[in-house]
């Protein structure tokens, strides 16, 4: 299973955040997918908030019209962005817990507290033909909660251990790896398909490149960060360079 092969989705988010700041048109996030698409991304992520502070509608329109590669739609589990997904059907959809005072997504879905809902949640979208999967945490509770409502795919959520490697916490982050690694273990065993995300730079993307149950790593913020320095396909190629080592 080592070899089996490792997807990386780049996430455009923060191009737009950039874009955002000044309300300009630019830098495009349409053009930050298609040169990720060009330098060897497997697939394309972008997160549609409610606040619409980085990524808005008229982009999802635009990306999905130009580029040849997957869209994974990353959304909260409202009747707003499920109207959204349902109109538009990309490949993959995936829930993400949001609050609107948060930087950033602050950790996984709760999917153990809201089987119910979010099995009802996820039928259309499965019935459109988009895979759904779930972000979450490695809580073995949240697994089997995704088993439960049929998402086909989990996508565990990397932000701790990042930021314990980033504090020098090394017997913290030694834990919190091992946990994930268990997770994605158990995920697959239950015949989940496991993704992982938040947070991976070089220095944090290998343990999971290395890990056979993994299939696909999302990153974006680091990617987008690194071209300020070294543009955006060097960083792309960089990055997948150093999966490519980790998973031989």
């Amino acid at each position: 299973m080592t070899n089996s092969p490792l997807r990386l989705g780049v996430n455009i988010d923060h191009v737009a955040t950039l874009r955002n700041a000044r309300g300009s048109a630019y830098p495009d996030p349409v053009r930050a997918a298609l040169i990720a698409q060009e330098a060897g991304a497997d697939g394309i992520t972008a997160h549609l908030r409610e606040d619409r502070r980085h990524i808005v509608d008229a982009d999802i329109d635009r990306i999905m019209a130009a580029i040849d590669l997957p869209l994974n739609f990353e959304m909260a589990t409202t009747a707003e962005m499920q109207a959204i997904a349902l109109r538009h059907k990309p490949h993959a959809v995936c829930l993400v817990p949001e609050k609107r005072e948060e930087r950033t997504t602050e950790g996984g879905l709760d999917v153990a507290s809201d089987i119910a809902r979010l099995t009802d949640y996820i039928a259309p979208l499965r019935e459109a033909g988009s895979r759904v999967s779930l972000f979450i945490s490695h809580d073995e509770r949240q697994i089997e909660a995704a088993v439960a409502v049929r998402a086909p795919v989990i996508e565990l959520h990397t932000g701790r251990y990042c930021d314990l490697v980033a504090e020098g916490q090394e017997e913290a982050a030694a834990l919190e790896l091992a946990a994930l690694m268990k997770g994605a273990q158990i995920a697959h065993a239950a015949g989940l398909e496991v993704h992982a995300g938040h947070g991976l730079s070089f220095a944090t993307v290998q343990p999971f490149a290395a890990t056979p149950e993994i299939r696909e790593l999302n990153i974006g913020h680091f990617l987008i960060s690194e071209a300020v320095f070294m543009g955006l396909a060097p960083a792309i190629t960089e990055m997948r360079r150093l999966m490519a080592a980790a998973r031989s």
